[in-house]
């Protein structure tokens, strides 16, 4: 991490200290509010499972284990919930201890050595001016950029909002205490223990199942505590690195909370139409309370400055006619900028402003046209030396509103390829056009298609009667065409194709468009624009291996490669790790994600397009998660090229954002990364004995993989027994069902909950399982030579370089001791021993190769930090997971008490916070 620190927060073992201090001022608290609550009773058998987890975890004992087996087998329901409460409740306390943590070394660090952070603006400025790149050329480049985190409501975020707020105001009390000092650090202790209290006393689990709203409003909540104000820091950060202002804004936010229809029946239009408008009245309420904040600044009077004619201008439209105020022309100004702002608010939210506008006025019909107004404001500061008061606020909204418009993010859209392949099927058979679409070929529903699409005539008939899935799915397209209007056209910019299989699954959204009146011309006539992006998502390993046949044929169509330059010149096109690792394992995923990449770059310069790849990552390794610094400088050359996208889901969205110093430093390295990647990625190709080594390693994984998952006879019988999966779907996690079929395969089954399930039963399987059987059979024929080359592909190729810490990672949080024991759950002990006995072989496998190739027995050693934040967690969250094997045994046999579900559940929700990238 650092080596010299400040003085006035010490050095490194200091810090480390006051880690410890923090995490036992928490701990200490809250075991005496379960002495107070529970009773002595209940704390003593509680402290009792913390030693003997940590003489299990750290000793190895043996008899700790058995020990501590055999007071679980004793607990009573109501214990039990006591018990999940206490270990899963400590997990979310360390949680903000660490977090505390990071942010206190990352302030120290960037106080001693700004330019050596990695992630940082400092060592990224600093790199690009050793490489004698200009930050001109960085000015320009950031100008045709597009770099966006797109926040999912994927089923992986099991902390309900009650529980977020009250860790909130734990780790505010907790920040303080670095500044505090005598009886101030007690009235603060006094303070932290009525919130750990309040905490004790708050469900842990929510009692119904998510709604879309609730979605939407826990997304929503990361714009006020973080984004709305560290966006427009970060902007300000590269100006000043950059030395000039008004750089192009290029960091931008999607969602796909709302819009997301994929095997998600609860969204409509409906919640689209709430997605958009809670997005804009939090937009709304930011710029209507800093406009006041800037009224209240600027009582600035013309009997001491001047101001431009604009400006007095735009004082004059106000009405506001106060005597009081006549010669204060900014106030003036600001006044009626504030009431066109509560009537935008009226119009677009149907909400009142807090604080009443003192004028009358007419609402903005775009968010331009209020930008406009403050421009008009800044360049009148400036031309009458008052530049000093644009930094502080006015600086700061004005990039607000660049950003997020009226709309705060850009809601994509998303549905399954079938679903748009049965709509268009019903708009031919009822326009008589073709009677059976879905039965022709790829090349004669091509024809049909394209036929379609040149003629300027609209397949829907207005007194036709179409099934609900038709009304449902144009009812989507046609409020998309309503909102765009209303918010602006980035409000909605994309339209994502799940499962993407051939070129006609294309075309057919470019036609349900043309139906929406989201196209405007005839393809084939040179002014044809498509108001949304198609966007084809490539996931399962197949697709993925065709996304370029796919792209190259979809382009070589008539007036599509007009179509698509007419867009900015940009194809954008989303590539899934999720799928492809249930599909081929963790090695072949990545591996064919990268191929995907590089053939797409490659066919895009082709046809002279720009390539904007989407990476569909989830919070766990198995699913794409990782640091996302590292993942986007491991990225192929050339393939970033100042345009990404990449999801934000579950956990990981809290983890990132909730807090806001921690936000801005993720913030700050995603879009370093990107500047990094663009301009500083090494144009050379990768050498091919690493691409050949590579393939090889790819072919073995998914060799090993799929022998176990898909091959293996009663596989899916030892997986739904031996974790968690079952209790996970009862869980108030989503709006969205855990399988897409109502059957026990894992070819159904999504992604999130079958990763999800492995990292509750500590085995983490889709992180690492097949690689080390992979290396163990490519070394074989020449170890010597083969090994060296792989430690060489380590050390200079960043996409394995990147790939190996995340497995390591992976490695760390996962216990192969505990998931043993899980796999005791299962009935048929015969298949218990062959699956577990597999596992056992490929772990060992797998661990023996990363230490060849890195070089070291230990996990972690690149990474001391995380190494020992995961040593310091696992000895809590182990108790966790001895109580929920327990706890399934008895439900499983018929012991349904309630109150064995309830801590079964809460079990759950401490495990996934105690490993935090669980999703």
């Amino acid at each position: 991490m650092i080596d010299t620190l400040s003085p006035t927060l010490g050095g490194l073992p200091d810090l480390e200290s006051r880690l410890q201090d923090d995490i036992r001022l928490l701990g200490a608290l809250l075991g005496d509010t379960i002495r107070e609550q529970e009773g002595d009773e209940a704390f003593r058998i509680i402290e009792t499972i913390r030693r003997l987890s940590v003489a299990f975890e750290r000793e190895a004992d043996t008899d700790a284990a058995r020990a501590m087996d055999e007071i679980m087998a004793r607990v009573t329901p109501e214990q039990a919930v006591i018990i999940a409460r206490a270990f899963s409740y400590f997990s979310h306390l360390a949680n903000i201890a660490e977090d505390r943590h990071r942010i206190r070394a990352a302030r120290v660090a960037l106080e001693r050595r700004p330019d050596e952070q990695e992630g940082s603006l400092d060592l990224t400025f600093d790199r690009l001016a050793k490489a004698g790149i200009a930050t001109e050329t960085v000015f320009d480049m950031l100008g045709t950029s597009l770099v966006s985190p797109v926040l999912t409501a994927h089923p992986t975020e099991v902390q309900r909002r009650s529980i977020l707020d009250a860790t909130s105001s734990i780790e505010r009390l907790l920040e303080e205490r670095d500044r505090l000092t005598g009886l101030e650090l007690k009235r603060n202790e006094a303070l932290l223990r009525g919130r750990v209290l309040q905490l004790w006393q708050t469900r842990l689990l929510r009692s119904s199942h998510l709604t879309v709203a609730d979605e939407i409003e826990n997304a929503l909540r990361f714009y006020k505590s973080s984004l709305l104000t560290e966006i427009p820091r970060l902007y300000e950060t590269l100006e000043q690195r950059i030395g000039k202002p008004h750089a192009g804004s290029f960091f931008q936010m999607g969602s796909w909370i709302g819009g997301d229809r994929d095997g998600n029946p609860n969204v409509n239009t409906d919640t689209l139409r709430l997605a958009l408008r809670r997005q804009s009245e939090i937009a709304l309420r930011n710029y209507l309370t800093e406009v006041n904040e800037l009224g209240i600044e600027m009582p600035l009077s013309t009997r001491l400055t001047q101001c431009t004619p604009e400006l007095q201008a735009l004082a004059e439209r106000s009405n506001d006619n106060d005597p009081h105020r006549a010669d204060e022309p900014y106030r003036r100004a600001l006044t009626g900028i504030y009431a066109r702002l509560a009537m935008t608010l009226r119009k677009l939210a149907d909400k009142s402003a807090l604080r009443p506008p003192l004028t009358s006025a007419e609402p903005y019909t775009k968010a331009e046209d209020f930008l406009a107004d403050l421009v008009v404001i800044e360049e009148s500061l400036l031309a009458n030396k008052g530049g000093a008061l644009i930094e502080t606020r006015l600086g700061p909204l004005r990039r607000a509103v660049e950003v997020f418009g009226f709309h705060l993010a850009t809601v994509d859209l998303r549905q399954n390829s079938d679903k748009h392949e049965e709509v268009v099927a019903e708009l031919l058979a009822t326009a008589r056009v073709s009677a059976d679409y879905k039965s022709l070929s790829e090349e004669e529903k091509q024809a049909v298609l394209l036929s379609v699409l040149g003629d300027p005539r609209q397949l829907r008939i207005p007194t036709a009667a179409y099934s609900d899935l038709a009304s449902s799915e144009l009812g989507i397209l046609d409020t998309a065409r309503a909102m765009r209007g209303t918010y602006g056209e980035r409000a909605i910019r994309q339209y994502i194709i799940s499962h993407t299989e051939t070129v006609s699954d294309l075309l057919e959204v470019i036609v349900l468009q043309k139906e929406a009146g989201l196209m405007k011309g005839a393809l084939g006539d040179p002014e044809a624009r498509v108001a949304l992006i198609v966007v084809p998502l490539f996931e399962t390993i197949p697709d993925l291996r065709r996304a370029e046949h796919i792209m190259r044929d979809f382009f070589a169509l008539p007036g599509i490669h007009r179509l698509a330059a007419a867009g900015d010149g940009i194809q954008e096109v989303m590539l899934g790790y999720s799928d492809s690792n249930k599909d081929g394992g963790f090695f072949t995923s990545n591996w064919e994600v990268c191929r995907a990449s590089v053939a797409l770059e490659g066919l895009c310069s082709e046809e002279g397009l720009r390539l904007r790849l989407f990476h569909g990552r989830g919070g766990t390794v198995g699913r794409g998660g990782g640091p996302t610094y590292q993942a986007v400088l491991a990225q192929p050359a050339g393939t970033v090229n100042g345009q990404i996208r990449i999801t934000e889901q579950g956990e990981v969205i809290a983890s990132k954002y909730a807090h806001a110093e921690i936000a801005r430093r993720n913030l700050e390295s995603l879009a370093a990364a990107s500047i990094e990647a663009t301009l500083l990625s090494p144009r050379q190709p990768v050498p091919p004995e690493f691409l050949e080594a590579a393939e090889q390693l790819s072919a073995l994984s998914m060799k090993s993989y799929r022998a176990l998952v898909y091959d293996m006879e009663g596989f899916d019988a030892f997986f739904f027994a031996a974790t968690p999966i079952a209790e996970i779907a009862e869980l108030n996690i989503g709006s969205r069902p855990a399988s897409r079929k109502a059957n026990q395969r894992i070819e159904d089954l999504r992604a999130i909950p079958w990763s999800f399930s492995w990292g509750q039963a500590r085995a983490a399987l889709p992180g690492w399982y097949g690689f080390g059987t992979a290396v163990r059979s490519y070394a074989k024929e020449a170890p010597f030579e083969r090994t060296a080359l792989l430690r060489r592909m380590r050390r200079e190729w960043p996409f394995f370089r990147t790939l190996l810490s995340n497995m390591d990672m992976v490695l760390a949080k996962a216990d192969m001791r505990i998931a043993r024991r899980y796999a005791d759950l299962v009935p048929d002990r015969q298949l218990a021993r062959r699956v577990t006995g597999a596992l056992l072989v490929e772990w060992n496998a797998t661990v023996e190769a990363l230490n060849i190739i890195t070089g070291s027995p230990h996990r972690l050693a690149d990474n001391p930090p995380l190494a020992r934040v995961i040593s310091r967690r696992i000895p809590y969250i182990a108790p966790l997971n001895h109580l929920q094997i327990e706890l399934l045994r008895r439900w499983r046999r018929g012991d349904h008490a309630e109150k064995i579900r309830l801590a079964i559940q809460i079990s759950i929700n401490g495990v996934a916070a105690g490993i935090r990238n669980t999703g």
